[in-house]
C-alpha cells in the first residue's frame, strides 16, 4: 500500500500545487481556465491522437469489456437516480447526482496518470472508458435534461448535442489516431517528436489545472456532496468489478476498468451542471471532497487490484 501510494502520490502533488498557486491568487483564475483549455484542446488531444495512432482498432474493442463498464455504471448510474427521487428532487438535479456517481476524471487524471503507473497496456481500456463516458452518459444527461425542460425529445435539441460531440477534441484526436492507425501509416520522426514534446505538457497541465480549478470551490450541501463522493469513489468501482468478473472481462483490463472506476468526480460534470443551472453547489464540492480521499482511496483500488 505504502509503495503505490508513494508512485500515486506526485500525481496529487501537482494538483495540490496548482490549488495552491490558485488559492494564493499567484495563478489567477482566468489562467487556471486558459490553461485548461491549453491542455484540453492541443496538450491531452495531442497525447490521446499519439496513443490512439500505435493501437489496433480489431484489438481494442472487447465486447465483454464495453458490456461490463457499462453494466456496471448503468446500475450506479440507476443507483443515484433512484436516491435522488427519493429525496424528491426533480429530474434534471436526480440525473446530475446519478452522473456523479459514475462519471470519473478519466481524460485529466486517468489517462496520464493510469498509463504512468500501469504502463502502455493501460491505453486501449482507458480510452475504451472514455470513449464510453463521453458518447453515452454524456449524451443520456443531456438529453434528459432537455426532455425533462422541453417536455419531451424533440428533434431540434438533438442537434446541439451532435454538434458537442462531433467538436470534442478528445473525440476527435481519438478517431483520427485510429483512423491513423487502420491506414497502417507510419509516423513521421518529426511529427512523433512534435507530439511527444506538446503530449507531455498534458500530465502536469492537466493536474496542476485540476488543482487551481478546485480552489474555487465550497463545501456546501455537506451530506449530499459526501453520499455522491462515496458513491463514486467505492461503489462505481465495486459495481464495475462485480460486472467484469460476471462476464470474464480479461484480468489486466478488468485492472484498468477498476482503476478508471475509481476515479474522483469528473470536471466536465460540473460544466454540465453549471451549463444547465443544476445542483452546482453539490457538484463542485464532490468534486473537492472526492479529488480529496482519492488521495486514500486510488492507491488503495490500485493494491486489491494487484492482489486479485
Amino acid at each position: 500500500m505504502l509503495a503505490v501510494f508513494l508512485k500515486t502520490l506526485p500525481f496529487f502533488g501537482l494538483i495540490g500545487l496548482g490549488w495552491l498557486a490558485a488559492r494564493t491568487r499567484f495563478f489567477p483564475h482566468e489562467a487556471a481556465a486558459w490553461l485548461t483549455k491549453f491542455v484540453f484542446y492541443f496538450a491531452l488531444s495531442a497525447m490521446l491522437f499519439r496513443f490512439a495512432a500505435r493501437l489496433d482498432l480489431a484489438a481494442l474493442f472487447d465486447g465483454r469489456f464495453v458490456l461490463a463498464y457499462l453494466g456496471g455504471s448503468f446500475a450506479v448510474w440507476l443507483i443515484g437516480m433512484a436516491a435522488a427521487r427519493a429525496r424528491g428532487l426533480p429530474l434534471a438535479e436526480a440525473a446530475m447526482e446519478a452522473q456523479c456517481c459514475m462519471i470519473g476524471n478519466t481524460g485529466f487524471l486517468g489517462v496520464p496518470m493510469l498509463v504512468v503507473l500501469l504502463g502502455d497496456r493501460a491505453i486501449g481500456p482507458v480510452l475504451m472508458v472514455l470513449t464510453i463516458d463521453m458518447l453515452v452518459f454524456s449524451t443520456l444527461i443531456t438529453l434528459i435534461i432537455h426532455a425533462g425542460r422541453s417536455g419531451g425529445l424533440r428533434l431540434a435539441s438533438l442537434a446541439p448535442i451532435g454538434r458537442g460531440i462531433v467538436a470534442n477534441p478528445m473525440i476527435l484526436s481519438m478517431v483520427a489516431g485510429l483512423a491513423w492507425a487502420q491506414m497502417r501509416l507510419p509516423l513521421p520522426g518529426p511529427l512523433d517528436e512534435f507530439l511527444v514534446l506538446l503530449g507531455a505538457a498534458a500530465t502536469p497541465g492537466a493536474l496542476f489545472a485540476i488543482g487551481a480549478s478546485l480552489a474555487g470551490r465550497r463545501l456546501q450541501r455537506l451530506a449530499a456532496s459526501a453520499w455522491l463522493s462515496g458513491a463514486k469513489l467505492v461503489l462505481h468501482p465495486l459495481a464495475v468489478a462485480l460486472a467484469a468478473w460476471a462476464l470474464r472481462v480479461e484480468p489486466f483490463a478488468a485492472g484498468v476498468m477498476i482503476a478508471a472506476a475509481a476515479l474522483p468526480v469528473a470536471g466536465n460534470v460540473y460544466i454540465l451542471a453549471q451549463h444547465f443551472g443544476v445542483a452546482q453547489q453539490r457538484v463542485s464540492a464532490a468534486i473537492l471532497i472526492s479529488t480529496a480521499l482519492g488521495i486514500v482511496t486510488i492507491p488503495l483500488v490500485m493494491v486489491l487490484i494487484g492482489q486479485a
